[in-house]
């Protein structure tokens, strides 16, 4: 009878099973499962390279990852109490060799240690754009993703029209997309209808909203911000956008989703003399979290234009050039001579400015925290 009880309770705890395969190259394996023998994609990460797919069809879930040396296979139970069903042992070995995993169904987000450097990338006609999700092509501004606790793309989509995209969300501690070159059309969870981002609009993708990409314009791109570096993308295959709901105060993960337009945003004296920033509205929306805005420098009357040398204390500060030309000088390095599509990250500590600006000079910054303070 306890044995009969301990199986009832051990089978109630199982919330899902999953099969873990070699995945070999995705974009020959995927196909091969979704198009060949009818599987669907449940989740994709991540977005830039994929290398790890989930895919799910007649009672069963595949988790195909790239590259990996794996054993013949691997079945893994997600349970409420992963300890209560082997004795506090994480895994077993079936009789055939087969092992099983026990996970926590709900595993908390994991957030690699941060890993500051100094970062210079620039925009070349010889840079190599991979092919992400939904045929998104994808230029890493981060390589070294400081650990792997922030990631920065600049995305594009040449040709327009129609984006293949599913519904789907990320679970992520922080994600930001602005619109660098043409427009986009969006829908959000619980937003309303759909609506058209253009040049120098943003959105907050607050964790886990669903959301889906519509239609764009030739030649759209734009700048990515996430964290952690390495973060799922799940399909949702029941939720029809746009949802009969709307509720733009939602909480989703203590964020809300915000809808920036630049056009409806006045320029406003930031926090060096000559220089002007544009809110995005980021810092409430995150409740902190977070901080990023346009950067401009109209100084006109013999005033150098540009950021004077000076250091942070941000866990992260990227920038991103959307026009005009500045030379960056940062401690122990080479200065550099920035135009459009130059990105840099600065590490906290270390002192950096900004000269010879152009008149007409914008720059794209994220911080996180918000609150994040300067020192000359």
């Amino acid at each position: 009878m306890n044995d009969a009880r301990d199986h009832d309770s051990a089978v109630a705890n199982i919330a899902k099973a999953e099969i873990v395969l070699p995945g070999g190259d995705l974009k020959d394996t995927l196909p091969f499962f979704k198009d060949r023998l009818g599987f669907r994609l449940e989740a994709i990460f991540p977005a830039d390279d994929p290398a790890v797919a989930v895919v799910a069809g007649y009672g069963l879930r595949l988790r195909l990852e790239r590259g990996a040396e794996l054993p013949p296979g691997t079945l893994r139970l997600h349970c409420a109490d992963p300890a209560a069903l082997a004795a506090g042992a994480t895994e077993l070995t079936a009789p055939n060799g087969t092992r099983v995993e026990f996970v926590a169904d709900a595993a908390p987000l994991q957030l690699p240690a941060n890993a500051p450097s100094f970062v210079v990338t620039r925009l070349s006609p010889a840079d190599a754009w991979g092919i992400g999700r939904a045929g998104m092509q994808y230029r890493d501004l981060v390589p070294d993703r400081q650990g792997g606790r922030f990631i920065a793309s600049h995305i594009r989509i040449p040709d327009g029209g129609p984006v293949p995209d599913m519904v789907h969300f990320h679970k992520i501690r922080f994600q930001m997309i602005f619109c660098y070159r043409g427009w986009v059309d969006l829908l959000y969870q619980d937003q309303g209808p759909l609506f058209r981002m253009h040049a120098g609009d943003c959105v907050l993708q607050p964790p886990e909203i669903r959301h889906r990409v519509v239609e764009c314009s030739p030649g759209l791109e734009v700048i990515e911000i996430g964290c952690p570096a390495d973060h799922m993308t799940g399909i949702d295959h029941d939720l029809e956008l746009p949802t009969a709901a709307l509720d733009p105060e939602r909480d989703f993960g203590s964020q809300r989703f915000l809808r920036h337009q630049a056009a409806e945003t006045p320029w406003q004296p930031w926090r060096f003399a000559g220089v002007e920033s544009r809110d995005n509205g980021i810092d409430a929306a995150t409740d902190g979290l977070a901080d990023a805005r346009v950067l401009r420098f109209p100084a006109s009357d013999g005033t150098t234009r540009g950021l004077p040398p000076h250091r942070h204390t941000a866990e992260f500060l990227f920038s991103f050039l959307l026009a005009g030309s500045a030379r960056l000088s940062a401690a122990g390095q080479a200065d550099e001579d920035l135009g459009p599509g130059d990105s840099f990250v600065i590490p906290q500590g270390m002192t950096y400015a900004l000269a010879g600006a152009s008149a007409d000079l914008e720059s794209l910054q994220v911080a996180l925290p918000a609150n994040y303070g300067t020192a000359e």
